[in-house]
């Protein structure tokens, strides 16, 4: 099994997806964020990008959970980082899943250029996780009518006739009584 080594001064161009918990807070993100940074740092590679995508839905329910927060990393490096950050990201319990893509295999490390604001983890501020219903996608297109919430004046109280209707009745009434 041959092993494909990178030329010194070259490196292989790595984008990594990582999910967090929807109820994580700020400090949590922050400190897995480090972490991370921390990681690439120590394995000689290089953060090129970071990108905080917020909370979404996702495709399917992950642990129970139907949104997560949502992290894109862009890096430098070789095999090593991969292997370290992604060992680093099982070991967080708000780490609800990753994926890591190798977008270019030979990238000469000194052409790249990074900004500052670029490489930076943002802090986290999301609202508080509220107990939402997702629609399904028939109520969404209006194939299923929405459900109706009966309010308790409406228990209560009989139907309305209208003016025509209230005439009819008295009228039947009438001539019952006769």
């Amino acid at each position: 099994m041959s092993r494909q080594v990178t030329a010194p001064g070259r490196a292989r161009e790595y984008e990594t997806i990582y999910i967090l918990r929807p109820d994580i807070d700020a400090d949590g993100a922050e400190r897995i964020g480090s972490r991370l940074a921390e990681v690439v740092g120590r394995e000689s590679g290089r953060l090129t990008k970071v990108e905080t995508w917020g909370r979404r839905r996702l495709a399917y329910d992950i642990a129970k959970h139907r949104r997560g927060v949502y992290v894109y990393l862009k890096y430098l490096g070789g095999g090593k980082v991969v292997s370290e950050i992604e060992r680093n990201l099982r070991l967080f319990d708000g780490v609800l899943k990753y994926q890591t893509v190798l977008v270019r295999n030979d990238v000469e490390a000194q052409d790249v250029t990074i900004a500052d604001d670029d490489v930076k983890f943002e802090r986290l501020e999301l609202t508080p996780l509220e107990d939402d219903r997702d629609d399904s996608r028939e109520r969404q297109l209006g194939l299923i009518e929405p459900e109706r919430r009966m309010d308790r004046s409406s228990e209560a109280a009989p139907p309305e006739l209208d003016e025509a209707e209230e005439t009819e009745t008295e009228g039947a009434a009438d001539e019952e009584e006769s």
